[in-house]
């Protein structure tokens, strides 16, 4: 199990306990994941702690003053 945190800035686009697809972006010297259809994105990611799965189950739902932070979690 992997578990990765995501920010969401609007809220009840999910909720704990629902499978979410990702989508990989990259940048030079690391990688980012988004929630579909754009509903959280991750921090940046190092190139050599590359996701192999692509679809994950959200665990936690986290409110700040700012935003939402999801916690998801991938089977690898």
């Amino acid at each position: 199990m992997r578990l990765m945190e995501f920010k969401m800035e609007r809220a009840d686009l999910v909720k704990e306990g629902d499978i979410v697809q990702v989508t990989e972006g990259s940048l030079p010297s690391s990688w980012y994941y988004m929630i579909e259809p754009a509903v959280a994105m991750s921090a940046n990611i190092p190139l050599f702690e590359r996701l192999k799965s692509k679809e994950g189950k959200i665990v936690n739902v986290r409110p700040s003053d700012t935003a939402f932070y999801l916690t998801v979690e991938f089977d690898e």
